[in-house]
């Protein structure tokens, strides 16, 4: 079988599987859908969610966040870890999409990367989500399970993205990240994978591994 039939197949059971997927992240505008991804680096989705409940009416929009006091930002975002640093960029971030982008949030890959604590990963779920423009979101999730079916053997997040980019239609590339999520936490768990209840178990190169 052809990566590209692989693609095909493995994009086809997944969509079968998970019909309904979409970010875990609860959020209302892009702005917030920004700062909530920043915040889930090295935490998971359910912690962030409880964080932002009180997080985004405390900070309604980009300028309250702009004008944040940094050790106070630091408190409020604690849970979700790294927070000295995460609070650093969000402020900086706003600051910027204030400067340079009219406090709205850029549609670019180039723009999004010019932001602080925004990398590859990010702005390629914000051009997914919020711009319906396609994006490749290589999490721990994608990674090891792209590598595990045989779509790429790529370890670095940057090059499995390019790896496997072109072989996923653009349209469906945002939902097609979303579902490897839940397959992930589901099914294909990264010790011990579930490959005797596995839909793509018939298609995977590395059943059981």
């Amino acid at each position: 079988m052809t990566r590209q039939k692989l693609a095909d197949e493995f994009v086809k059971i997944m969509e079968e599987t998970y019909p309904d997927a979409v970010c875990s992240l609860e959020c209302e505008n892009p702005l917030q859908l920004l700062i909530s991804v920043q915040l889930a680096a090295q935490c998971t989705d359910a912690r962030v969610n409880i964080v932002t409940k009180t997080l985004f009416p405390k900070y309604p929009d980009v300028y309250a966040f702009a004008a944040a006091n940094q050790a106070e930002l630091e408190q409020d975002i604690k849970p979700t870890g790294f927070y000295h640093n995460k609070a650093k960029n969000i402020i900086g971030c706003c600051r910027r999409l204030i400067e340079v982008y009219g406090g709205k949030v850029p549609d670019t890959m180039e723009d999004l990367l010019s932001l602080p604590g925004v990398g590859r990963k990010t702005a390629n779920l914000i051009l997914g989500d919020v711009f319906h423009k396609g994006g490749m979101v290589i999490d721990t999730h994608a990674k090891r399970i792209l590598k595990r079916v045989g779509l790429t053997k790529e370890t670095d997040p940057t090059k499995v993205e390019f790896d496997v980019e072109p072989l996923i239609p653009r349209e469906k590339q945002s939902e097609f990240c979303h579902r490897l999520v839940l397959f992930g936490r589901d099914t294909c768990d990264a010790r011990r994978p579930r490959c005797e209840l596995c839909p793509a178990s018939k298609i995977c190169k590395n059943v059981g591994n």
